[in-house]
């Protein structure tokens, strides 16, 4: 079904502040996915910030030449039934969703991306940020990096502590029995 001139502007200007806000945006073929399967996919990437769109990709170049960081981003070779995937707050949320998703349903593929500089993403880089760990696990592995040798301190003084009250217990034992 054709769209009118307002639903292309309509569509045109949410496709325009979705890419203005996105850190990154990941294009996917989702050839012979089946519609509730979609549904479940832009559940599941909801849930982590990710906003999925089917739209034609002549709309979205309209969308991008509109925005001056993405005017050189290159999408010629984006082709056939596409979706995108954005998210304003994290890098990498896109990218996991989808291939997450992509792990049930081998037919949904990445296609390529950008960042929000406008920078192309291929296949490959795509897969490599989807198996990055997630933002939170990257800052617990930090904490625990800035956490180790403190305990690693405390656990020496108390050390010290333990031997100075197994002395005084050992003595106390002697002068008892």
């Amino acid at each position: 079904m054709a769209l009118s001139k307002e639903q292309k502007q309509q569509q045109i200007s949410e496709l325009t502040n979705l890419l203005k806000d996105s850190k990154i945006t990941v294009i996917a073929s989702y050839d012979k996915v089946s519609v509730s399967e979609l549904q479940e996919l832009r559940s599941s990437a909801s849930e982590q910030g990710t906003t999925v769109r089917v739209a034609k990709n002549r709309l979205v170049k309209i969308a991008m030449a509109d925005i001056d960081s993405l005017k050189d981003a290159d999408i010629s070779n984006v082709k056939g039934q596409v979706l995108y995937a954005f998210n304003n707050q994290d890098e990498v949320a896109p990218a996991k969703a989808l291939h997450e998703f992509s792990k049930k349903n081998p037919n949904l593929q990445f296609v390529g991306g950008f960042d929000s500089v406008g920078q192309s993403l291929d296949q490959d880089k795509l897969k490599a940020l989807a198996q990055l760990p997630s933002k939170e696990q990257l800052l617990a592995q930090v904490v625990g990096t800035i956490a180790a040798p403190m305990n690693g301190f405390v656990n020496v003084l108390a050390g010290n502590i333990r031997g100075v009250v197994n002395v005084l217990n050992a003595r106390k034992q002697q002068l008892e029995g």
